[in-house]
């Protein structure tokens, strides 16, 4: 499995959203799921899954999936 089906399994899992309703362009707070507390649980898995840990000033600012990438590139994650 590579870095960009590992990042994508994690939101989904993470998230517990359904596979089917996962879109390239998911953004904070755009659907239930993904709240304050789903956010959290997201950042775990990622660190979790990459083994890396997320800095504060990033945990704010991972605000979409696209944005995460971003971000993720800093921790030398390549997608």
């Amino acid at each position: 499995m590579n870095n960009s089906d590992i990042y994508k399994n994690t939101f989904i899992k993470s998230l517990s959203i359904d596979k089917s309703k996962f879109k390239d362009n998911l953004e904070y707070n755009q659907i239930p799921e993904w709240d304050s507390i789903g956010h959290m649980t997201l950042i775990s898995g990622l660190e979790e899954s990459f083994k890396i840990t997320i800095d504060t000033d990033d945990i704010i600012d991972f605000s979409s999936f696209q944005k995460g990438k971003e971000i993720l590139k800093k921790y030398k994650i390549d997608f």
